[in-house]
């Protein structure tokens, strides 16, 4: 039985036309070598697994070659191409500066550099993972570097170039190496299939490339063990179950869903999803993926961003023709601030459930935003029709934002400025007896179409909708509003009631916090909490979401917010010792040193 050998070895490129992905460094090395115009010393530096030190061989091999070819290439026939694909050339070494990182490995180096090639033109060094070294043994590299023998060639390589002496740097021709874009990275992984009879599918190639995520040695290992896995037949389904990674289906279902506002499919989709062992997450980080391709799909001129197959790219296509831009915009705000308060959440489950039922919401919401500009003429807000369809529509969201600022754009500023008292016109030099009567404030819906701007609708100022709606508090519609005002004092009385709270429940820790220093008020809804250790900080993060969601419903205003700034602890003066009062009158009497010294005085 044959030893096997990985493809990452096996189809490692021999030539500079086989690397994938990196023609910019390839044909300039290329045409440094016909015209004969070699530097001293290269650098190569990128991400893992692009080609770095592939490149670097391939040199080394081509400039010893004897017989080179018209294009720029070795011809793998000669002694020296044949010794180095052996492995026994005497003309290149490599040194791992990984594990050969002293002073003492590199002037071992700079011993060898001093014996000139006994076969071949040019004796060649690369030196893997260079940032390794020491900072030692980069000084005692410099000037072999800067001043090698004219049949040296040094051949750095590296994953993290800022880490490199700038000495180091400007002494070397940089090569930035790129991550290898998908559609290379596929094309690469069906030829080699194709070489060892390996029945694969597009979409599963693409699936394993974009997993790689730039870095071609990652897509062939994964490759290598799902064609263990699946019995040489690479197909979507073995790949996505092998690597687990969730199936596009799950959120084109999902979308289509949140669409039609199936509330109860939705979360069901949520939980298979769950139950298949996924995190909360890593889903809600590839419904915004998912979004975000959503938009990208909607003009032709940007589809091509997509990396994904033909097949997937045409179902986003078709998914994004149904999707207004209004709604994938929201959803994708609500995704985002989802996938940022994730993590600080208790319970995760929740955070996320939360998002996709507000994203159920969004086409209630601008279909209700829709039906309320067509009552509007020249920007002014008709009587509401009492029809019952209308106030169906409008049932659901009895919880506006009250008296927000309208938001000013291009597009809006003629709409947005708020209508004052209305006053008749004079007719003669006199003014009116009478007071104007004023009118009461005007609704402005900006054009969704137009100008492709969410709309904030009455007790769905949540859903990451971006335009506002001036309030009436009048207006039956917008009753029981979750912005509703209130007073510093008020704010106060809520505070100290959670601090008996927690008195109550014996946290003498937070309720010093609570009743040390009042809340400073920053802004109408922002206030601030002064602390003085880093256990106070803790104890007081661990509790803000209680003391939030308490703050909020007593208010009924979900814009509250509190923050906590450290400040350093005013330290309490201690008294005077006796040797301090001594020292200090000794400086206005120096007298009192000569009587303390000659009478052999104590200070107690």
């Amino acid at each position: 039985m044959d030893n096997f050998i990985v493809s990452a070895r096996k189809y490692r490129p021999a030539t500079f036309e086989t690397v994938v992905g990196q023609q910019h460094v390839t044909n300039t090395l290329k045409n440094a070598i016909k015209s004969n115009q070699l530097a001293q010393a290269f650098l190569f530096c990128g991400p893992r697994g692009v080609g770095k030190t592939t490149c670097a061989r391939i040199l080394a091999k081509t400039i010893n070659c004897t017989n080179l070819q018209p294009n720029g290439e070795a011809c793998g026939e000669c002694d020296s191409c044949r010794a180095f694909q052996n492995g026994n050339s005497f003309n290149v070494h490599e040194l791992d500066a990984a594990s050969n990182n002293s002073v003492d490995d590199i002037r071992n180096l700079i011993d060898q550099v001093r014996i000139p090639p006994q076969a071949g033109r040019y004796k060649v060094y690369i030196i893997d993972e260079v940032h390794m070294l020491s900072q030692a043994a980069f000084n005692a590299f410099l000037k072999t570097l800067e001043e090698p023998p004219n049949y040296a060639i040094f051949i750095l390589a590296t994953t993290e170039k800022h880490k490199i002496l700038p000495t180091i740097l400007s002494r070397c021709q940089i090569f930035d190496f790129n991550r290898i874009r998908v559609e290379d990275m596929s094309a690469h992984l069906a030829s080699i299939a194709v070489k060892e009879n390996i029945k694969y599918e597009d979409d599963g190639l693409h699936i394993i490339a974009q997993k790689a995520d730039g870095g071609l040695r990652d897509a062939l290992s994964m490759f290598d063990q799902i064609v263990s896995f699946s019995g040489a037949n690479v197909t979507y389904k073995t790949v996505i179950d092998n690597l687990n990674i969730l199936d596009y289906d799950y959120y084109f279902s999902l979308t289509d869903s949140l669409m039609k506002e199936e509330t109860s499919k939705t979360l069901l989709i949520f939980d298979e999803i769950l139950s298949k062992g996924f995190d909360g997450s890593h889903f809600i980080s590839g419904l915004a993926s998912h979004l975000r391709n959503l938009l990208v799909g909607k003009d032709a001129a940007t589809l091509k961003l997509l990396e994904v197959s033909e097949g997937v790219r045409q179902r986003y296509l078709q998914q994004s023709q149904t999707a207004s831009g209004s709604f994938l915009l929201s959803a994708l705000n609500i995704a985002n601030q989802c996938e940022v308060n994730y993590r600080m959440s208790k319970n995760q489950r929740l955070q996320v459930e939360l998002a996709l039922l507000k994203m159920c919401h969004l086409t209630s919401a601008l279909s209700m935003a829709s039906v309320t500009q067509s009552t509007s003429v020249n920007g002014e807000q008709k009587k509401k029709p009492d029809t019952p369809a209308v106030a169906e529509a409008a049932k659901p969201y009895e919880a506006p934002a009250a008296k927000a600022a309208p938001v000013v754009n291009d597009t809006q500023a003629q709409y947005q400025q708020k209508p004052e008292a209305a006053t008749p016109p004079p007719v003669h030099a006199t003014p009116p007896v009478t007071a104007p009567v004023a009118e009461k404030p005007k609704v402005f819906i900006p054009n969704l179409q137009s100008t492709m701007k969410s709309v904030t609708i009455p007790s769905l100022n949540d859903l990451g909708n971006t335009a506002t709606v001036e309030a009436d508090e009048d207006d039956p519609y917008l009753k029981g509003s979750d912005k509703e005002p209130f007073t510093m004092d008020t704010f106060l009385k809520k505070w100290n009631e959670y601090a008996a709270k927690l008195k109550a429940e014996s946290k003498m820790g937070l309720f010093t916090i609570f009743t040390a220093e009042a809340p400073r008020q920053l802004s109408p809804l922002h206030f601030e909490v002064l602390l003085t250790t880093k256990a106070q900080e803790n104890s007081f993060r661990d509790e803000k979401p209680s003391l939030m969601n308490f703050l909020r419903s007593e208010l009924r205003n979900f814009s509250l917010e509190v923050t906590t700034r450290m400040v350093e602890a005013t330290a309490t003066k201690r008294p005077y010792t006796d040797l301090e009062k001594f020292q200090h009158m000794a400086a206005k009497n120096p007298h009192l040193r000569e009587l303390h010294k000659r009478f052999n005085l104590d200070f107690n």
